[in-house]
């Protein structure tokens, strides 16, 4: 499996981005897909997931302006971020996981598979 993240870029406080994620491979309706972030000296944490039953979990600091989106067909995870702060400023990272049901993918220590990263700036 492999994960290809886009979408990230520089915005001012207030603006909007969309993510994509992109999965080669086999991503089976049985697998979690999520996005995480990390900023500079902080730990990574989960943002937004899709678990396999279609289900969504947020972050508190995210709910009502992200939100998280999967395409089966085209094997794609999306993260829409309205009302964007300087404090998301972050390496944004798409990850999955097997294990579809039970936060697998909000989790950082659990997903097998992770992409390299896009980098979201809010000034």
């Amino acid at each position: 499996v492999q994960l290809v993240e886009s979408g990230g870029g520089s915005v001012q406080a207030g603006g909007s981005l969309r993510l994509s994620c992109k999965a080669s491979g086999y991503i089976g309706s049985s697998y979690c897909m999520g996005w995480f972030r990390q900023a500079p000296g902080m730990a990574r944490e989960g943002v937004a997931a899709v678990e396999a039953d279609g289900s969504t979990v947020y972050a508190d600091s995210v709910k009502g302006r992200f939100t998280v989106s999967k395409d089966n067909a085209v094997n794609t995870l999306f993260l829409e971020m309205k009302s964007l702060k300087p404090e998301d400023t972050a390496m944004y990272y798409c990850a999955a996981d097997s294990k579809g049901i039970g936060g697998y993918c909000y989790i950082p220590s659990y997903p097998n598979y992770w992409g390299q990263g896009t980098q979201v700036t809010v000034s």
